[in-house]
């Protein structure tokens, strides 16, 4: 049976890990939606690119109908995300309602929208919801970010209570710093003993370390989506290398 499924923010970072690990099955498919068309331009033809934005309704149900005509629908992952800091004490309330809706809205636009298909379809399916470290320990400046990924855990809790007897799990995964194309591309921008000492600063953070590679984090993402997590619902699995438990703060209070 050929499965397919829809990976919003796929075009780069974790959202292409993901992509690409789950092409590791030779018939699967994956419905990628991203807002920049160039994004996907490495795709192959297992991959169905869909240029929108994941928050508005139509195109999450267009991503759907898609991955239906292209297999069965088994997984929906939501890792779009919005990267914007903001205070309320400096930033427009209305900015910053605005920042912490648009990342939410992400994950309740997909969730609903796969919960849909799901329950019309008959069929079981998975959720995964990419959340952050941020969720539960945040840094100042990113209170937009840190509300909208502990609102969208508890979003994960609620849906993973109320569908799973309908055979749909929801499940969340919180990375730590992660070495994206965004991290990449911030290091290159810095002179190179400054870049030596966000290094080393992130190693600190992280008891393993370092940061992450985007395919560690896919292969849990990975493994949530599939039958060997059959019995796993509601969690919110950290892939932070252990830097919520040890809860270093990043910024120390002057």
């Amino acid at each position: 049976m050929t499965l397919s499924y829809v990976v919003t923010g796929g075009g780069r970072g974790i959202g292409r890990a993901v992509v690409e690990r789950l092409l590791l099955g030779e018939k699967d498919t994956v419905v990628a939606v991203e807002r920049e068309p160039g994004a996907l331009d490495w795709a192959g033809s297992r991959v169905i690119p869909l240029i929108g934005d994941a928050a508005d309704e139509e195109v999450a149900a267009w991503a759907a109908d898609l991955a239906q005509e292209a297999g069965t629908l088994a997984g929906w992952v939501n890792n779009a995300a919005v990267f914007r800091d903001a205070s309320v004490h400096s930033s427009p309330i209305a900015e910053v309602r605005a920042l912490i809706a648009a990342n939410l809205d992400l994950a309740v636009v997909g969730c609903a929208t796969a919960v849909r298909h799901f329950l019309a379809s008959g069929t079981p399916g998975a959720i995964v919801n990419v959340t952050s470290h941020q969720a539960t320990r945040a840094v100042p400046g990113s209170l937009p970010y840190s509300t909208a990924k502990a609102a969208t855990e508890g979003l994960t809790r609620a849906l993973a209570v109320e569908y799973g007897r309908y055979g749909i799990r929801v499940n969340a995964v919180a990375p730590g710093s992660v070495a994206t194309e965004r991290y990449e591309e911030f290091l290159a921008g810095q002179a190179p003993e400054d870049a030596a000492a966000v290094v080393a600063e992130l190693a600190r953070l992280h008891p393993l370390g370092r940061v992450a590679a985007p395919s560690e984090v896919a292969s849990v993402v990975a493994h949530l989506l599939s039958p060997d997590a059959a019995f796993v619902n509601g969690a919110t699995i950290p892939v932070d290398g252990g830097r919520t438990v040890l809860g270093l703060d990043p910024e120390s209070r002057e």
